[in-house]
C-alpha cells in the first residue's frame, strides 16, 4: 500500500469519537478456562493448555493500531493487517502492537505471557534500522484507567503479561537516523505465548533432597572427569562412561523438561521455533529523501520543576547530584523536539526559568546553548531570589558573555508568569529596563490572559486583553497569549496580531496551561489521541511563532523516587505531567514518556511536513492542505481518527520528494 494512504497507517480509521473515561476503564474475563472468540476450528479441550504445541494465533488476539488510538483494556479485536509507515530522515514514527487473550494457558492467575521480537528492518540495498537502536518497544501502562505510560520492555527478556478479558498495548518506535539511506525498509515481529515467570519458577523449584541429589551426581561427574593418570585406555572409557551416564540421568528429570521441548532455547527463541508457533505482524517503513531540520522550526520552550526533581529524589540545592539529575532531564526531554527550561516560582506569580543550571562562563553553558536541537533558552534573571547588587552584578556578567555567542539570537528571560493588575505590568517594565541597560536587543517573554484590572486601557476584557502590547512595549517582545482566551474563535487571531509590531522584533506565541478544555486541542490524560497532537496543528494553522507549556513533571509533593503519581489537586488530570519517574515502574532511573509526549513529538514532526509544503506551493496551500485532507479546520473541527494524518503526509511525500 502507498505511503500516505488513508489505511497505510496502522490500523487505519482506528477510535470512536468518544473519549475514554478518565477514572476506571474496567477489565473483563471470569477465571481459568475463559474464552474470548473463536479459534481457527480447533478444540484446545480442557485442562492446562501447552502453549509449545498450540499455534499462538488460537491463544490471543494480536492487531495494529496507530499511535494516535488510545488502546483502553475493553478495546475489540480487529484482523491483522501488514503495517505500512512513512517516515523522513531524523524522524520517529511510532504504531501499537494490541493483544488480548482467547483463553488462559497459565495457572498462575493471568492468561498468559508473550514475548515479542522484532527482527531488523531492511532495505534491498542492504541498509537497515537496528533493533534497540533504531527500533524500540514500550508497553503501555495505564494511569487512571488511562493508556498513558509508556515503560521500556527490557531486550534481554522482552515479554509482558496479559489478563483475562483486557487488551495490552505496545508502543513501537522506528527513529530513522539523519544519515539513513531513502528506500523501503521491511522486517517482521513475532508475538509467541510462552510460559509465565511464575508457572516456570513453579515448574523448577525442586526440593530441597532433589537439589541435593543434583549436587551429588554434578559433583561425581567432576570427580570421575578430573585429570589423572589412568592404568589403561579401559579405565579412562569406564569412567568417561560413567559420566555419560550419571548425566543423562540428570537431563531427564522433570525439572528439566520445559528445556528439552524448547530444545534448550531458553526465553529467546530460534527463527524455526519462532515461524511454528509466533503470530507474525509484517512491517514496512519508506524512508523518503527530507531530513527534518536538527533545530525544530518551531520554538517549544517547556517547563521542569527543580523544586519537583529536588523533592522526589532527595536532593540538596547546588550538589554534584543535583547538577546530574537536571542535566539528565534536560538531555533526555530534547529527543522531543521541544526546548526545556528549569523553573522555581518566586513571590505571586515571579517565575525563575532557565535553561542551564550552569553559569554563563562555565563549559556546560556553551554547550547547552550551542545545541543544534535547542530551539530557545532562558537565561535566569537571578535577581527574583536575591535583589542584592552581588545577584545585580551576576546577571550583568551573565548578559555580556552570552551576548557576545552566536547563540544569543535564542535567548530570551521569562520573568512574570500571567500578570493581572498594574503593579506586576509595572514591576515587569521595571525589570525590562534593567536588562536592556545591560543589552538593548534582550527578548522578553510575557504570558498572558487578560489585560492589567484597575486600568481603563479598553471598554471591554478582550479588548483590554488584545492592547496589551501597547502596555508592554518595548518591555516585552514575545507576547505569549492563552488559547483559552480564543475559545474556538479563530478569527480573533488577526485582532491580536494586528497590535504587534514585527518590524520592532515583537513575537506572538501561545500556550495551554488547564484550559482550553474539550473539545479544544490540549494535552489533558483522557482526551483523543487526535486532540492531543492537534494541539500543534493549531498553533500552525493560527501562525504563531512559538509555544509555551508550564510544566512537564509537575506532580504532587512526594519524598521517594517510586512513590505514586498524584496529580495535583484543582488541575485537569495529566496537566504539568507528561512524564514519569522511571522508578515508579522498575528499578531504571530513565524516565518514562508518557503517550501524549509522544503526540507532541509527532505533532512537531507535522508541522515539519507542513513548512516544506508550504516553502514550495505557499501558505494559503498549505492551510488548503489541511482542510481538504479533513485532519484540522479549526479548535472545534479536527479528525477523531488517524486516517487523514497519513493522508496529509502521503501528500507533502508525494509532493515534495526530489
Amino acid at each position: 500500500m502507498e505511503p500516505g494512504d488513508s489505511n497505510s497507517a496502522a490500523g487505519g480509521k482506528t477510535q470512536s469519537a468518544s473519549a475514554p473515561p478518565v477514572e476506571g476503564v474496567a477489565g473483563g474475563g471470569t477465571s481459568y478456562g475463559w474464552v474470548d472468540g473463536g479459534l481457527r476450528g480447533t478444540s484446545l479441550g480442557a485442562g492446562v493448555i501447552d502453549h509449545t504445541k498450540v499455534h499462538s494465533e488460537d491463544l490471543l488476539h494480536v492487531w495494529s493500531m496507530p499511535s494516535t488510538a488510545n488502546v483502553s483494556q475493553q478495546e475489540a479485536p480487529r484482523p491483522l493487517e501488514k503495517v505500512n509507515l512513512l517516515a523522513a530522515r531524523n524522524e520517529r514514527e511510532s504504531f501499537q502492537i494490541a493483544l488480548r487473550p482467547k483463553v488462559s494457558w497459565s495457572t498462575s492467575g493471568i492468561a498468559g505471557s508473550v514475548q515479542i521480537q522484532c527482527t531488523d528492518l531492511c532495505s534491498s540495498s542492504g541498509d537497515r534500522l537496528v533493533v534497540d537502536q533504531s527500533i524500540t518497544l514500550r508497553r503501555v501502562v495505564p494511569i487512571l484507567g488511562v493508556p498513558d505510560a509508556l515503560v521500556p520492555i527490557d531486550p534481554l527478556s522482552p515479554q509482558i503479561s496479559l489478563y483475562p478479558g483486557e487488551t495490552a498495548a505496545v508502543w513501537v518506535s522506528l527513529n530513522v537516523p539523519c544519515g539513513q539511506p531513502p528506500g523501503l525498509y521491511e522486517g517482521e515481529i513475532f508475538i509467541t505465548a510462552v510460559k509465565t515467570e511464575l508457572d516456570s519458577s513453579r515448574t523448577e523449584s525442586l526440593p530441597k533432597s532433589e537439589r541435593y541429589r543434583l549436587y551429588r551426581e554434578l559433583r561425581s561427574c567432576l570427580d570421575i572427569t578430573e585429570p589423572r593418570d589412568y592404568s589403561s585406555p579401559e579405565e579412562m572409557v569406564q569412567r568417561l562412561t560413567s559420566a555419560s551416564t550419571t548425566l543423562r540421568r540428570m537431563l531427564d528429570n522433570p525439572a528439566l523438561q520445559d528445556c528439552q521441548e524448547s530444545n534448550g532455547f531458553g526465553d529467546m527463541m530460534d527463527e524455526d521455533v519462532m515461524n511454528n508457533v509466533s503470530v507474525r505482524l509484517k512491517l514496512s517503513l519508506t524512508v523518503w529523501d527530507f531530513t527534518l531540520p536538527v533545530t525544530p522550526s518551531l520554538p517549544a520552550v517547556f517547563g521542569i520543576s527543580e523544586t519537583v526533581i529536588e523533592d522526589r529524589f532527595c536532593l540538596e540545592h547546588g550538589t554534584e547530584g543535583w547538577y546530574d539529575a537536571l542535566d539528565h532531564h534536560f538531555r533526555w526531554l530534547l529527543q522531543f523536539r521541544i526546548s526545556p527550561f528549569f523553573c522555581r516560582w518566586g513571590d505571586s506569580m515571579r517565575i525563575l526559568a532557565y535553561t542551564c543550571p550552569w553559569p554563563a562562563d562555565h563549559p556546560k553553558a556553551n554547550e547547552y546553548y550551542s545545541d543544534p536541537r535547542l530551539a530557545a533558552y532562558a537565561v535566569p534573571y537571578a535577581p527574583i531570589l536575591s535583589c542584592t547588587d552581588a545577584a545585580k552584578n551576576s546577571l550583568r556578567r551573565e548578559v555580556e558573555i552570552l551576548k557576545s555567542k552566536p547563540h544569543w539570537s535564542k535567548a530570551y528571560f521569562y520573568l512574570w508568569d500571567e500578570p493581572l493588575n498594574v503593579e506586576q505590568y509595572d514591576m515587569i517594565c521595571n525589570i525590562s529596563n534593567e536588562l536592556r541597560s545591560y543589552s538593548p536587543d534582550v527578548r522578553i517573554l510575557t504570558t498572558y490572559y487578560c489585560g492589567p484590572s484597575g486600568s481603563e486601557l479598553a471598554p471591554s476584557t478582550f479588548e483590554a486583553f488584545v492592547k496589551v502590547p501597547n502596555v508592554l512595549r518595548p518591555h516585552t517582545q514575545i507576547f505569549c497569549t492563552s488559547e483559552w482566551v480564543l475559545g474556538t474563535r479563530e478569527d480573533l487571531v488577526k485582532d491580536i496580531v494586528a497590535e504587534l509590531r514585527p518590524d520592532l522584533g515583537e513575537e506572538w506565541w501561545t500556550y495551554v496551561c488547564m484550559g482550553p478544555s474539550d473539545p479544544q486541542p490540549n494535552w489533558h490524560l483522557g482526551m483523543r489521541g487526535t486532540q492531543h497532537r492537534a494541539v500543534m496543528w493549531r498553533v500552525w494553522k493560527e501562525g504563531g511563532t512559538g509555544f509555551l507549556y508550564w510544566g512537564t513533571n509537575c506532580y504532587e509533593k512526594a519524598m521517594i523516587p517510586s512513590a505514586e503519581i498524584c496529580f495535583r489537586r484543582g488541575l485537569p488530570p495529566g496537566d504539568g505531567v507528561l512524564f514519569y519517574p522511571g522508578e515508579v515502574f522498575s528499578s531504571s532511573h530513565e524516565p518514562v514518556a508518557s503517550t501524549r509526549l509522544e503526540r507532541i513529538l509527532s505533532g512537531m514532526q507535522d508541522i515539519e511536513y507542513l513548512k516544506l509544503y508550504s516553502s514550495r506551493y505557499g501558505r494559503e496551500e498549505g492551510l488548503a492542505l489541511l482542510e481538504k485532507t479533513g485532519m484540522y479546520l479549526g479548535p472545534d473541527r479536527y479528525t477523531l481518527d488517524h486516517g487523514p494524518v497519513d493522508v496529509m503526509r502521503g501528500e507533502v511525500y508525494r509532493s515534495c520528494r526530489s
